[in-house]
């Protein structure tokens, strides 16, 4: 209570302040006599008062200098009391500034009575145009201000008929008019009572830290989730070491009875042991047999690394972003779009890009979730090609990490739409590839897998396959990966099975294609159809097992490897089951990040020989996978 007593008459003095400053007239009286008859102590004084005093003196020095013709004292007095930011950014006040100096240049030739002095009329002239030059050129552009920018130069402005306006009567007390009730509103604006700016700057305080704490929130939860990696990681590599040591184990015991450990043994070993430390080619390359390669390995496994530390790029206004992707110039569109997408593919590969992209996600950047119609993703369907392309370009960026690919999953919106533009876009080959490209990494995802099947992306895919030779290295190798991903499910290998024929033929056209790289691709798609008895009946019936003989021939070991189970596969006599299909319930995404030439920001495909080499496996592909994580050794 002692508190309240010390404080109370200057809290009285805020009340009285804003009911004076809202124009509480009677409320104002009432509180005023109740103090009285109270006894409550009121400041002998009131800020406000004192403000609107000096605000008042201020507002008739500035109409003196006006109606006198005072340039000087008129514009020290302008500069001094109208805030910088409101004579700069207020387009109200830059119209009337316009105005004002208009009319102190033009005074004398109107209230004089007899001719005006040259060299005074030469000065304020002089005056106007080095204003029209500096500060006022901001307005040159304006339709209204442009006939004004001649006054300077013309000789006799009274009798000019672009300036007739100028010259009537009421033109000096309109401007008057309007320069009274700015600098009323503008002088009320500043005496803003102390009771509403300490609400304003307290509700401001709480905004600022709920969006501080959101922010920590997020960093949170994205820590938790890299720590969640790391963990099952280490658990991973613990199964795996305990796995060799009891092998190791009992060759030890082995030995003891007089076995002899093989080296093709003590390779296969070494090759689990270091398969995540290493890609699994460079694993089977590293000869292991050698004395001291595995111990040297292992010591250098647990060296400590250096870990360079990375800032986190500065936040973005989200918010303002959107509003300018959606409502801003084709242009700044394109500008934004490529921005953004060089801030992800650009950021430093773990906590800086994840940072990046979660703040992406957390703040919709695309507007998946959006149910407006004027949204971000509907710029694929932008009527420039070059926003259209960037657009696709930064969907695919993101598409390329398992992050991002669960965020435009969310719903099948995303994808309705990519499959639309793919189908559509023929105008722009880099815009097709892009979305080419994000539709291939979607169907890494079981549920649009199953999604892209009944929109009928096979026949698209086939059709377009017709003829490679017309398509770029980047177009032919997603669409034979994505072709290979989606015929891997029963609802896929059944919609082949209806145009079996053209399907066999593509791909068997596709077996001989100069680009090695989609080999694995076009076998992987052939092992897995010929699991249906009808499609196996058309490529007997076409002679599919000659064909394939003929590559078998000048194919290198591991086609071969993989082409000779494609003919035990057309030879089997039943449905096949080795496909590994879970039912459709179940999800069996197995989705890490892609390394691919779009998270290079290079824009074209990284070659690094022929993909069998690098993948390693024995047998056809039987996974959904990406060009871009094929080339790096590892399926996704």
């Amino acid at each position: 209570m002692g508190d309240i007593l010390a404080h109370e008459s200057e809290l009285l003095g805020l009340v009285r302040e804003y009911l004076d400053f809202a124009e509480f007239e009677d409320t104002l009286k009432t509180f005023l006599k109740e103090c009285q008859m109270k006894g409550k102590p009121l400041p002998k004084t009131s800020g406000g008062s004192l403000r609107d005093s000096r605000s008042s003196i201020i507002q008739k020095d500035l109409i003196a200098a006006f109606d006198s013709g005072d340039q000087k004292v008129f514009f020290d007095l302008w500069e001094e009391h109208i805030p910088s930011s409101i004579r700069d950014g207020d387009a109200l006040a830059q119209r009337l500034e316009f105005y004002l100096h208009i009319h102190f240049a033009i005074y004398h030739l109107k209230h004089s009575v007899q001719r005006p002095d040259k060299e005074e009329l030469g000065e304020r002239i002089s005056y106007f145009k080095t204003y029209l030059e500096s500060k006022g050129a901001a307005l040159s552009q304006t339709t209204e201000f442009l006939p004004f920018y001649a006054l300077p130069f013309v000789p006799n402005p009274v009798v000019h008929p672009s300036f007739k306006e100028l010259f009537q009567d009421s033109w000096t007390p309109e401007l008057k008019l309007k320069l009274e009730k700015f600098l009323a509103l503008i002088f009320k604006a500043s005496n803003t009572p102390r009771l509403l700016t300490l609400y304003k700057e307290n509700g401001q305080n709480h905004k600022e830290t709920l969006q501080q704490l959101h922010q920590q929130l997020v960093e949170a939860e994205r820590r938790a989730m890299t720590h969640l990696k790391r963990h099952n990681k280490i658990q991973v590599d613990y199964h795996t070491l305990i796995g060799v040591t009891a092998e190791l184990v009992d060759s030890l015991e082995a030995t003891v009875s007089g076995k002899m450990i093989t080296p093709e043994y003590l390779q296969s070993v070494c090759v689990r042991l270091f398969s995540n430390q290493m890609r699994q080619s460079l694993a089977h390359s590293v000869d292991f047999t050698r004395p001291g390669t595995a111990s040297t390995m292992l010591r250098a496994s647990l060296a400590p690394m250096k870990l360079k530390d990375v800032p986190l790029l500065p936040s973005l206004d989200y918010e303002k972003l959107k509003k300018d992707l959606i409502w801003g110039s084709d242009r700044l569109k394109a500008f934004l779009l490529q921005a953004l997408r060089w801030r992800l593919t650009t950021s430093h590969p773990g906590e800086q890009r994840e940072t990046v992209l979660q703040a992406y996600i957390s703040n919709d950047l695309l507007d998946c979730h959006s149910h407006s119609q004027r949204n971000v993703l509907q710029l694929l369907h932008a009527r420039s090609d070059v926003v259209r392309q960037y657009m696709a370009r930064l969907i695919n960026a993101i598409a390329s990490l398992a992050e991002g690919r669960l965020y435009l999953a969310q719903s099948t919106k995303v994808l309705r739409l990519l499959e639309e533009r793919l189908k559509e876009e023929d105008k722009d080959v880099i815009a097709r590839e892009n979305v080419l490209g994000a539709l291939q990494k979607f169907s890494l995802r079981r549920p649009l897998q199953t999604a892209m099947i009944q929109d009928g992306l096979i026949f698209w895919l086939i059709d377009t396959l017709k003829e490679p030779d017309c398509l770029s290295d980047y177009t032919l190798e997603y669409s034979v990966a994505l072709l290979m991903n989606l015929c891997l499910r029963s609802a896929g290998k059944n919609m082949c099975a209806t145009v079996a024929g053209l399907v066999l033929k593509v791909l068997s056209d596709l077996l001989g294609h100069e680009n090695h790289e989609i080999q694995p691709y076009v076998n992987g798609a052939l092992y897995s159809i010929l699991s249906i008895p009808s499609v196996r009946e058309e490529a007997r019936a076409m002679g599919m097992e000659d064909i394939l003989r003929c590559f078998l021939k000048e194919g290198d070991a591991e086609m071969t490897r993989q082409i000779e189970f494609i003919v035990r596969q057309l030879n089997s006599g039943s449905f096949s089951r080795n496909q590994e299909e879970l039912p459709d319930g179940v999800d069996s995404d197995d989705d890490e990040d892609e390394d691919d030439e779009i998270m290079t920001n290079t824009g074209k495909p990284r070659r690094k020989g022929p993909a069998s080499a690098q993948w390693g496996g024995h047998q056809p592909l039987r996974r959904p996978v990406t060009p871009g994580g094929h080339r790096n050794g590892c399926p996704v």
